[in-house]
């Protein structure tokens, strides 16, 4: 304990000081552990702003690195912890974290449900959480050290009788490289899922944002009900599969951009089928965009469903073009409803993009954000045309629209 006591004091000193100086100057401290303590200095930097309940306070202790720099944000971790409450349609579930790792996921679901099993096969870290879910008063927790395979499943899960079983599998292969099939993560759901399934109606499975949601369904089977893709702070964060063993029907897929101040402000969802997506056909513009109409750019969430179809028919807005995916409206109203969902820019002038119209533009607006889709140019290339720096509201659009050839469009955000 008193060891302890003096890492804790000894990090909190030292929090803005030079790590790699502190490590080399070990011999100064010989009664404290300077790997703990240099881990868990770097691991308090990056929750800053990540999980700020838990860098703000002091008795937590953090003994791996990459644990800090992969766990949820807290509105990623309170966004799972409401999904896993509506997925058990009850307040009194149980929950099993296979794939414990840091335990902030463990913790938020702490939150909602009756008792939660935090399991993770590397004991320094399962030793952090018992000691630091004590520091930070969640008392449903269970600490489990174990590895989640089909030898082990059952023995580790049998006492429990969870309701849901949640896993965020490991990304990383040997030599510590990204891997983003299923099968190569750690541990391999797709080998697990049918012992999983003996022991819970129920799994949640969070992966790469960076999957294929098809081929990933695919894969998966016939019980996945549910994805979500959640972004925020203009990211895609968290890929989400709500798989159901009950379940044989079609899965949807809900794209939910986190507003700053989630929770305090709802989530902006568009949640929609595969196949409708597929089944719908986008209307496109065919007339020059006029001033006061406005332009939508979708947002992470919206970009990575593929709903590039619905998003026009539902919402009653033109595209582009088939591979330009922004929209057009004239109904500030509409406008103003679509900002949650992503980006909504008021147009100033909309003209064909050439060597004149760039030059007029750059002199009128010497300071804008540019952005280039879909034209023979990148955004760096058209921001160097244009001669403008970054700054004032103005926004300048090279895209293309497929009945209009190439579109130079200069916007204020709404």
């Amino acid at each position: 304990m008193r060891k302890m006591t003096a890492l804790l004091s000894f990090v909190q000193e030292h929090l803005e000081d030079d790590v790699t100086r502190l490590v080399l100057d070990r011999a100064r401290w010989p009664e404290i552990d300077m790997d703990l303590a240099a881990a868990c200095i770097e691991s308090r930097r990056k929750l800053r702003y990540k999980v700020q309940e838990w860098h703000d306070n002091p008795e937590l202790i953090f003994p791996v690195r990459l644990s800090a720099e992969q766990c949820s944000s807290t509105a990623t971790g309170l966004y799972k912890s409401g999904l896993a409450e509506r997925i058990a349609q009850k307040q009194q579930f149980r929950l099993a974290d296979l794939t414990g790792g840091l335990g902030v996921d463990s913790w938020f679901f702490s939150k909602r449900a009756e008792k939660v099993l935090y399991n993770e096969m590397q004991g320094p870290l399962c030793e952090a959480a018992e000691h630091n879910f004590k520091a930070l008063g969640s008392n449903n927790v269970i600490i489990s050290n174990d590895i989640a395979s089909i030898e082990t499943i059952d023995s580790l899960l049998g006492v429990f009788d969870p309701d849901i079983i949640y896993l965020d599998p490991a990304r990383r292969g040997e030599g510590g490289r990204k891997v983003f099939l299923i099968e190569e993560c750690t541990p391999d759901v797709l080998g697990l899922k049918e012992s999983l399934f003996k022991h819970a109606r129920h799994i949640l499975l969070k992966l790469s944002p960076m999957a294929d949601v098809s081929m990933v369904c695919s894969r998966l089977g016939n019980t996945c009900r549910e994805v979500h893709i959640v972004a925020a702070g203009g990211e895609c964060k968290e890929l989400l599969v709500w798989m159901d063993r009950e379940w044989s029907g079609k899965y949807g897929i809900t794209a939910a951009e986190l507003p700053a101040d989630y929770p305090a402000t709802k989530p902006a969802i568009f949640t929609f089928l595969p196949d409708a997506e597929k089944e719908k056909v986008a209307d496109i513009c065919t007339t020059m965009p006029s001033e006061g109409t406005y332009l939508f750019e979708p947002g992470k969430a919206l970009m990575k469903s593929g709903c590039f179809n619905l998003i026009g028919r539902n919402l009653g807005m033109v595209k582009l073009g088939r591979s330009t995916h922004f929209y057009l409206t004239d109904d500030v109203l509409k406008a103003k409803s679509l900002k949650n969902l992503g980006r909504v820019y008021r147009i100033i002038n909309c003209v064909p993009l050439d060597k004149r119209s760039i030059k007029e533009a750059g002199k009128t607006y010497p300071r804008a954000e540019v952005t280039a889709r879909n034209i023979q140019m990148d955004t760096d290339t058209l921001r160097k045309k244009l001669g403008v720096t970054s700054g004032d509201d103005a926004h300048i659009f090279g895209l293309k629209a497929d009945t209009l050839g190439n579109l130079l469009i200069t916007t204020d955000r709404l």
